[in-house]
């Protein structure tokens, strides 16, 4: 708060503090709580962008009068077609698309990402020109609420439960020794499983009905299909049936080549031209062409 006073103080433009704490911890803290205890791992980025950013603060500029929010977000909005279309930041190293799909018509109309079209390090250099004390300020790498990485005590301290300890298993549903809890492990893990093999073990699945963690080789993890739920679509209002484009199933990821198919009941099949590595339930899916997001859901 204090960086973003100084900031404004510089600029000579006004400055409000909006307590959204309850509201952070409802939407935010408590949905990534709940999402490890059912063995999926969320990305809480993209919930405050939904329930926060983008509805709370474009809710309360309204009742301010403002017209437009602007956010630090990398990212591109253009209109074409009378539509609005969000887009890929110039700089693909600090691009946030992926954490923006949930954005609507009406709050792409009324936002703006002035980052969009710099490099991170063009708006350092702009910074420092202003004379802002944070133009230097270290990326943040951590989620906020969980600065030490450690969502397993993280998440005991927010619920007050304790974890609950478990078997790993292979897949034939062969114990192969007892897990700490299944906050602890995401699809695709390999460090801190303590399970002695000839080959090295990966979490392939997360069983929470039966409290067990499915250990295999690195090669099963790969699969070429997923499904994907609670879609919200930027390109069209109602998308085609079945279309090609590119998807990309985490935010460090280079999006891959995909058929799709949209069910009737909104639910999304993408069929990837290749296997993909460790898809992961509660995972954003997010589909593009070239550099403009179509849309995107969670992975079932």
């Amino acid at each position: 708060m204090e960086d973003a006073r100084s900031v404004a103080f510089r600029l000579r433009i006004p400055y409000y503090v909006f307590n959204f704490s309850d509201e952070f911890r409802r939407q935010v803290m408590d949905r990534f709580a709940d999402a490890y205890g059912q063995g999926r791992t969320p990305n809480p980025c993209i919930d405050c962008n939904r329930y926060l950013k983008f509805r709370r603060l474009y809710d309360r500029a309204a009742l301010l009068g403002c017209d437009t929010i602007a956010t630090g977000h990398y990212g591109r909005i253009e209109r074409e077609n009378g539509r609005y279309l969000l887009k890929k930041a110039l700089d693909a190293s600090k691009d946030q698309s992926y954490v923006l799909y949930m954005l609507t018509q009406e709050q792409l109309a009324h936002t703006r990402f002035p980052l969009g079209t710099l490099h991170k390090t063009e708006a350092r250099e702009l910074a420092d020109r202003l004379g802002f004390f944070n133009a230097r300020k270290p990326d943040s790498q951590d989620i906020c609420f969980v600065p030490d990485g450690d969502y397993a005590a993280f998440i005991r301290r927010h619920t007050g439960k304790a974890d609950t300890p478990g078997d790993f298993v292979d897949e034939s549903a062969r114990i192969l020794g007892r897990h700490k809890g299944i906050a602890h492990y995401t699809i695709g893990q390999r460090k801190g499983l303590g399970i002695p093999s000839n080959q090295p073990l990966y979490v392939k699945a997360i069983d929470p009905k039966s409290n067990q963690v499915v250990l295999s080789e690195n090669d099963a993890l790969f699969s070429q299909q997923l499904t994907g739920e609670n879609f919200n679509w930027i390109a069209w209002e109602a998308p085609p049936r079945q279309f090609r484009c590119s998807a990309k199933i985490r935010y460090r990821q280079t999006e891959q080549p995909c058929e799709v198919t949209v069910e009737e009941n909104g639910s999304v099949q993408v069929l990837f031209d290749r296997p993909q590595r460790a898809i992961t339930p509660g995972q954003a899916v997010v589909l593009y062409d070239g550099d403009t997001v179509l849309g995107g859901g969670t992975i079932l």
